[in-house]
């Protein structure tokens, strides 16, 4: 499955219990940031993606960027430079 985002957005994945993903979720909502949100506990194959995204661990949030690229609890700010590079 394919989890690339469209330009402009990103794909976030996440479980329910992560603080930093609802930290960042509220920072991506008041910017108007667009994302797809996908937990990881619930989406068969995502935790597994992103062990390989982030060498071996579950670590939440990874994003997906349009390019291909991930980032591992990205910061407002980096999600913003990337989406407008």
């Amino acid at each position: 499955m394919d989890f690339t985002p469209e330009n402009g957005t990103i794909t976030m994945f996440s479980t329910t219990w992560c603080g930093y993903c609802n930290r960042l979720k509220k920072q991506l909502d008041a910017q108007g940031i667009g994302y797809t949100e996908i937990n990881i506990e619930e989406v068969e194959g995502t935790a597994e993606l992103v062990e390989q995204l982030n060498g071996g661990n579950q670590t939440v949030p990874t994003v997906l960027f349009p390019d291909g690229t991930a980032a591992t609890n990205p910061s407002l700010a980096e999600v913003k430079s990337r989406l407008a590079a």
